[in-house]
């Protein structure tokens, strides 16, 4: 007995094969021992999580991460020289950011769960010969399943029994309209999952008539369970983590060597080794810019929250920075770029065709419309939403928008008789009361309708019929990727006593023929333009018919007329490499597996590109785990995509999109902007004690300085730097590449000659104080470092424009940030109780002017160095 549908193509085999190979019987099925011993054999029909770890494990690991080991060590630091505070805010930082890495791990569990929220509770199973009520999770391979209307499958089915089956497929194959099953057995082995009509998938919704089929697979080994094991792998990191990761092996690298020669070059000169250790320990609390972690948490989450007014839910903080980095979208069609609803497109009847179904005046357009309502099985709720096959009640709402009103023309023309529609003819008819006579209205297929049809109405009445012409135009429409449908009509004397198909569906007179889609979505276009203005090239991957595919993308802009679109069974052929060489021109892909989606975003990846993934559907979620950002819709997607994605477009809509790459990018020019800021500020700290000995000057600054002016200079002004506006060409430049260092475009620079600048300042303000005779020179020396930061924070507000002209207000949580900060700073030279703490003296009118014009050097310097960045002399972008 087969239990592996890894080892047979259960579309290949007919009933009686697959019967045989899973040894059941097609009309008995199981009986209850076999299927007690298979299912101890087997397992449960179950999706299987795998590596799960221990919350507190999960926790644990995020505190060995270099940076996370950098920060606790400066907590010892802190605390060894006594400052318990600063050793707390260090704790409660590192604590914070292990949540927060925490959290992200259990994001494969949440998805997990929601897969296992798909799968049906029970099915309706044939064993022993008594149909019967089972749990779904007991099915087993051989188990004969009958399905109708509503239900969820519970297991990948091959069919053996049918009632006009349809089945919703699009959260797994992207399909967007329920598909037809079929019973006849398929020839080609490696068919898209979306061509083996004879099976059935676990997790796939029925939506129309009724069927029987064996189970071929269950639990891990159906097409949901592969996706499943797809997800169970690790995420990566996002490009800000691996660039902070970067800074931090950087940074404790300079740190430790800085430390080392300041305690060397102290001892070799003769200084006390406590105060040399002091002050080498002094330097790099100075370094290690401890608030950088919360300032990043922070900014995001302010981010977030904003985005969320947008529409837009990070799911994970990071996402909002990568968006910033995205190269390349790859889209889902069906319910992101798409409306996912079936739209009447456009229409032909008598030689003419019109957009949509409108003026529906005279013959043959009265006609049309009376057959668009009439056959047709779509209802009008009492809520007066349509339901029904999707492509009926698109019909259905075209031909009501034009005037039939389908309750008002069933009064008048009612149903007497229908032959329902099957895949074999191709067609349904429906016959209908007209006066003393019947009307027969037949809708179906172009090629199983027109065959039939020996006439045609025009508007002058019936004329003769040309078959091939309208066959070709039947083709051309579907060639633009349109679902065509023919009508015709018959009239009759009375209905029948036996609705012989072959007799009654001769003889018909053509009305015409109406082109379906679903549409893309009205603000789609928009959107797939301003990310080609923002350097993002956007793809187009769905499970679709290649037609459609290429109509949806030439409506878009997506692809340009000749474009290539490359189907599943194409790539199926190309080796990684091989496509790796060809990924990049290729703007559409169509009939589309699951695992290949996977190994298109892992092709681009390789190719440097960071590549986010959009999508709604179970399909979809294998990649949007694997992409640098996936981003889920939140009203028509499902819930595996929410889980696995790292945002959730609330409103569904591609737009949103470019809102986030939009926030992405300027939150990391903020973070830019803090890096530069703090680190600059660190920098002329270090210069300023790394210098002064050697220019025999006494050690200018004390710990406590040092730490207070970190707290005050790098929280509430660093922090604010977050809410700064974007710039103004932030979405006219290219996506930052992926391997760009946080320092590149002058910030290297940047950060040494502003510290030099601003430890030159203070230590020209020590020098100046101490030849003057001055007794507070640590206490000014402790100012003008202070506010030099405080007007260093106000030049770099933007990386080009002169802040006159943003406006030095317009960032009003910065103001107040600075104000407060140089509140504190007052209190620590003017309130007496502070001054023993902080080991400082109040200064004279004089010394706090000559403070106030000394700092002000690094503000007019940065200014003229963004001047000279304007003019492109310096820090020229590539």
């Amino acid at each position: 007995m087969a239990t592996d549908s890894t080892e047979h193509h259960w579309h290949c085999l007919d009933g009686e094969g697959a019967a045989a190979d899973l040894g059941t019987d097609l009309k008995r099925g199981l009986s209850l021992p076999d299927a007690a011993e298979r299912l101890e054999r087997v397992g449960p029909n179950v999706l299987q999580e795998h590596g799960r770890r221990h919350p507190l494990v999960m926790l644990a690991s995020q505190f060995t991460d270099f940076m996370i080991l950098v920060l606790i060590a400066a907590a010892v630091i802190a605390g060894i020289i006594g400052d318990v505070q600063d050793t707390i805010a260090i704790v409660v930082i590192v604590f914070l950011n292990g949540i927060l890495g925490s959290v992200q791990e259990f994001r494969a569990e949440r998805a997990m769960a929601a897969l296992r929220q798909m799968a049906s509770p029970q099915a309706r199973v044939i064993r022993d010969g008594q149909p019967g009520l089972i749990d779904a999770v007991d099915l087993v391979p051989g188990d004969l399943v009958e399905l109708e209307a509503g239900n969820i499958l519970p297991a990948d089915l091959r069919l053996t029994e049918l009632a006009s089956l349809k089945v919703d497929e699009s959260a797994l194959t992207g399909e967007s309209q329920p598909v037809e099953k079929q019973l006849a057995t398929l020839h080609q082995t490696d068919l898209p999952l979306g061509d083996r009509l004879n099976l059935a998938y676990k997790g796939t919704v029925a939506t129309y008539g009724r069927a029987r089929g064996l189970v071929v697979a269950t639990g891990m080994q159906t097409e949901l369970g592969k996706i499943a094991a797809l997800l169970s792998g690790e995420s990566g990191k996002t490009p800000l983590q691996k660039r902070l990761t970067r800074f931090g092996r950087n940074l404790a690298m300079w740190v430790l060597a800085i430390c080392v020669i300041i305690f060397i070059a102290g001892w070799l000169r003769g200084e006390p080794p406590m105060l040399m250790l002091l002050t080498a320990i002094s330097l790099a609390v100075a370094a290690i810019p401890e608030a950088l972690p919360a300032v990043v948490t922070i900014s995001l989450a302010l981010v977030a929250a904003r985005m969320v007014k947008q529409n837009a839910l990070i799911r994970r903080l990071p996402a909002v920075e990568t968006l910033g980095s995205v190269t390349y979208i790859c889209s889902d069609k069906t319910g992101t770029l798409t409306l996912n609803q079936m739209q009447v497109d456009c229409v032909l009847a008598a030689g003419r065709t019109r957009p949509g179904f409108q003026d529906a005046v005279g013959s043959p357009w009265r006609e049309l419309g009376l057959a668009m309502a009439l056959c047709n099985d779509a209802v009008t709720g009492a809520d007066g939403k349509l339901s029904g096959d999707p492509t009926e009640t698109a019909l259905l709402e075209a031909a009501e928008a034009a005037g039939f009103s389908q309750a008002e023309l069933q009064t008048g023309l009612p149903r007497q008789a229908e032959l329902p529609f099957d895949s074999e003819r191709a067609r349904m008819s429906t016959l209908h009361r007209d006066g003393e006579g019947v009307l027969m209205l037949v809708k179906g297929a172009p090629e199983g309708v027109l065959s039939l049809c020996i006439d045609q109405l025009a508007a002058e009445g019936v004329v003769a019929i040309d078959q091939a012409a309208l066959q070709d135009e039947a083709e051309q429409l579907a060639a633009q990727g349109l679902r065509v449908l023919a009508f015709a009509l018959k009239r009759l004397p009375a209905v029948p006593d036996t609705l012989d198909a072959a007799t009654l569906e001769a003889g018909l007179t053509f009305i015409g023929l109406a082109g379906l889609i679903d549409p893309p979505r009205a603000e789609a276009a928009e959107a797939v333009a301003a990310c080609k203005a923002a350097g993002i090239i956007p793809v187009m991957i769905t499970g679709d018919h290649p037609a459609t595919a290429r109509a949806i993308a030439s409506r878009l802009g997506i692809i340009e007329d000749g474009g290539r679109v490359l189907t599943g069974s194409e790539l199926a052929r190309l080796s990684l490499p091989d496509f790796e060489r060809e990924v990049e021109s290729v703007r559409v892909y169509a009939r589309i597996n699951p695992e290949q989606k996977i190994k298109i975003v892992r092709a681009l990846q390789d190719r440097g590109e960071f590549v986010a993934m959009t999508g709604d559907g179970v399909n979809d979620a294998p990649a949007l785990k694997m992409a640098d950002i996936g981003v889920a819709m939140g009203k028509g997607g499902t819930d595996v995509a929410r889980e696995a994605a790292h945002m959730t477009l609330l409103d569904d809509n591609f737009a949103t999109i470019v809102h986030a790459v939009r926030e992405g990018r300027r939150i990391f020019d903020n973070i830019r902007k803090f890096v530069k800021y703090t680190m600059t500020s660190n920098s002329g700290e270090i210069w300023t004690i790394f210098l002064a000995p050697f220019l025999g000057l006494p050690i200018p600054l004390l710990p406590i300085h040092i730490l207070w002016i970190n707290l005050v200079t790098d929280g509430l002004p660093g922090l604010a730097l977050a809410n700064e506006r974007a710039e103004r060409d932030v979405m006219q430049r290219p996506p930052r590449p992926p391997k760009e260092s946080i320092f590149a475009h002058g910030m290297w620079q940047h950060i040494l000659w502003v510290g030099l600048l601003m430890g030159g300042v203070s230590l020209l303000t020590q020098a100046w104080a101490i030849h003057t005779g001055s007794a507070h020179w640590q206490s000014m020396v402790f100012t003008v470092l202070t506010l030099s930061q405080l007007g260093h924070v106000l030049a770099i507000r933007s990386e080009r424009e002169s802040l006159f002209l943003i406006g030095p207000f317009s960032n009003r949580m910065l103001i107040g940030a600075l104000l407060l900060t140089f509140a504190l700073q007052m209190a620590v030279l003017y309130v007496p109780w502070l001054n023993p703490i902080f080991r400082t003296e109040p200064l004279n009118l004089g010394e706090l002017a000559a403070c106030l014009a000394l700092s002000s050097v690094v503000f007019f310097g940065v200014e003229a160095e963004k001047a000279m960045v304007r003019r492109g002399w310096l820090y020229n972008r590539a």
